[in-house]
């Protein structure tokens, strides 16, 4: 067998916001990279919709490509946000983003309305948050 080539340490372990040039807390910036994943990965997941007459191969081709840049995002904010939030927490920040950014981009991309009832279903899902983040004990 061939041997494998030695990789470098990810930097991405060494990124907290004592590291980053703009000193930024470290919540916002997992905010702030999981918001621009979700853009990408809506639009990985749900932007084919919209042009129905290319091969499915491509599509599935394009949409891994666009998702790429989706995991480029979102590993460094789950690591850099590890420091502040628990898994569970991290996974509730990312659901209810999912759920805003996909609302958007619904009205916006797919020109689909989104309903009384999408809301309410939305609010309460987003209201579960509530109850992963209170502390109880």
């Amino acid at each position: 067998m061939f041997p494998l080539p030695r990789l470098p340490v990810c930097p991405c372990k060494y990124l907290s916001a004592e590291d980053t040039k703009t000193n930024l807390p470290s919540q916002l910036v997992t905010v702030a990279l999981l918001v621009a994943s979700n853009d990408f990965m809506t639009f990985a997941w749900y932007g084919h919709l919209s042009e129905k007459s290319a091969p499915l191969w491509i599509v599935i081709g394009v949409s891994w490509g666009i998702a790429f840049f989706e995991y480029v995002l979102q590993v460094p904010a789950n690591r850099i946000g590890r420091g502040s939030f628990s898994a569970t927490e991290l996974k509730t920040i990312q659901e209810i983003i999912t759920l805003s950014v996909f609302a958007v981009f619904s009205v916006w991309y797919l020109k689909e309305p989104v309903h009384w009832n999408h809301l309410i279903g939305f609010g309460f899902i987003a209201a579960g948050g509530f109850f992963v983040f209170h502390k109880w004990v």
